[in-house]
């Protein structure tokens, strides 16, 4: 120890300075990248992503660069952004990573915290059956055209229904994980509750 009173001994050369590290890392983190929860189904999301990027910066650069902007890109960007949101949301839901409220369930009685999460798990599998039907009524009954391009609406509606019914799958699948292992992530938070 050193002779003055308080203060820690200097750090060593090879040791990082303590108060430049990330206090929201635990001290082991070493960077690994687990990839464990990435499906083939995934690959989907990240290319209408980068799609999406892609028309976003032709729109760009066409418009303040070449000052004269290309048409059908914001069209195709909205469109592009729809299909990035649900199919996205469709993985959330296979992660069972939406947001929660786990408040409630930290103070009710086991059993009680089990009906409400089942409850839960029940209506979520009703709303995005009841979003499917609806979403292929409407896919159904659109005959119209976009503005930009010769290509029906109907194809937005239609990768909405696919988004629906992953989503529904993918519920049914982590309602039936949830009563098979008696309990769900608003009972249990922080437990992993990804389905294989």
């Amino acid at each position: 120890m050193d002779d003055k009173k308080g203060e820690a001994p200097p750090a060593s050369p090879s040791s990082p300075d303590p108060s430049l590290s990330d206090p929201g890392l635990p001290e082991d983190y070493d960077g690994a990248v687990d990839l464990s929860d990435i499906r083939p189904e995934d690959s989907v999301v990240l290319l209408l992503f980068w799609v999406l990027a892609g028309v976003v910066f032709l729109q760009f650069f066409s418009r303040y660069v070449l000052n004269d902007s290309i048409g059908w890109t914001e069209e195709i960007a909205r469109y592009l952004l729809i299909g990035v949101t649900f199919v996205g949301a469709a993985l959330a839901v296979r992660k069972n990573s939406h947001i929660t409220v786990e408040f409630f369930y930290r103070y009710l009685p086991g059993a009680w915290g089990r009906g409400f999460s089942t409850l839960v798990d029940l209506l979520r599998v009703v709303f995005f059956g009841l979003a499917t039907w609806i979403t292929a009524k409407l896919a159904l009954k659109t005959n119209q055209k976009m503005a930009s391009i010769e290509l029906g609406k109907d194809v937005v509606y239609w990768v909405v229904f696919v988004a629906f019914l992953l989503m529904t799958f993918y519920a049914l699948r982590v309602a039936w994980r949830h009563w098979r292992q008696g309990y769900s992530a608003l009972t249990r938070p922080g437990e992993r509750q990804m389905i294989d």
